[in-house]
């Protein structure tokens, strides 16, 4: 008899890459005297006012897809026009939620023909900037993923996967390929799940979301703390260049995170949600975070 061989999931891949860059780091460490005390917060909720949740399932989970899609660009959100009291984030999500409302999705056909004049005007940007053109580049890439389906179609092929789906898209299109991480390819069965457009079995297994906010949240909680040239780099506003330390300050958050869940019995995506929610508070917008200018968060 052959003896079983266990398939190694995305996020188990997610998992192992992050405890051993957090193993070995060198500018990065995680105090556990302070993970041990963290509370993340409550459970929140999607904004409704600023994401399109209040029209058909069907819809509502294009929309999710869409705005994951272009869910990247901290680095240059600071460069963005903000609508009131809102971060580049929101800016986008309400910006596309608008869209949404008044002239539904955008089809496969309309994705592949998306121009960077088309996407700029829509979430109210400058055409000449540099995050519209790649924004453009990652809607172009969708709508060949897509090839006439919908985001309740790619549900349907997982077959109630949520790992299965985020696989999906990290080996369908280069921009949701952030291996290691799998930020974005993980983010989106959260969000059609949170919007309660789909149900997945195996929703639980997905890790956090590693960004540039939730890092932050846990330095400023003092979870994380960094070396004194790293801390001053960041301080300083300066931009971070993708390399050894940006990787360890998300692989340390994920492994963080992973510890926590363990001693909550919460699972790593809540913690996720929580956490991302507390940095929208003024006490953590008001210190610098790591900005890092890529496609992946």
């Amino acid at each position: 008899m052959r003896d079983s061989v266990a398939i190694v999931t995305l996020p188990d891949e997610v998992r192992a890459a992050c405890a051993d860059v957090a193993a070995h780091a060198r500018s990065v460490t995680i105090d556990a005297d302070a993970l041990d005390v963290l509370d993340p917060g409550p459970p929140p909720e999607l904004d409704r006012a600023r994401h399109y949740l209040d029209g058909p399932p069907e819809v509502v989970g294009d929309y999710l897809l869409t705005l994951d899609t272009i869910n990247f660009g901290s680095g240059w959100f600071p460069t963005l026009a903000k609508r009131p009291r809102s971060s580049g984030y929101f800016t986008v999500a309400w910006a596309l939620a608008d869209r949404f409302r008044s002239a539904g999705p955008w089809t496969s056909a309309e994705l592949r023909a998306m121009r960077t004049e088309e996407i700029a005007d829509t979430l109210g940007q400058r055409r000449d900037h540099e995050l519209m053109a790649l924004y453009a580049q990652a809607l172009r890439e969708l709508g060949r993923f897509l090839d006439g389906r919908r985001a309740v179609d790619l549900v349907a092929q997982s077959k109630g996967s949520a790992v299965a789906l985020a696989r999906a898209l990290a080996g369908g299109m280069a921009f949701y390929d952030d291996r290691g991480f799998y930020k974005r390819a993980q983010i989106v069965p959260s969000n059609l799940a949170l919007a309660g457009g789909a149900s997945f079995k195996d929703l639980d297994r997905l890790t956090i979301f590693a960004d540039n906010l939730v890092p932050h949240v846990l330095r400023c909680d003092g979870v994380l703390t960094y070396t004194d040239g790293l801390a001053a780099l960041i301080d300083s506003g300066r931009p971070l260049r993708l390399g050894p330390q940006e990787r360890e300050i998300r692989a340390c958050a994920v492994h963080a995170c992973e510890l926590l869940g363990e001693r909550l019995g919460l699972p790593a995506r809540e913690i996720d949600h929580r956490l991302w929610t507390r940095g929208q508070q003024p006490e953590y917008k008001a210190r610098p975070r790591h900005r890092c200018r890529c496609v992946y968060y």
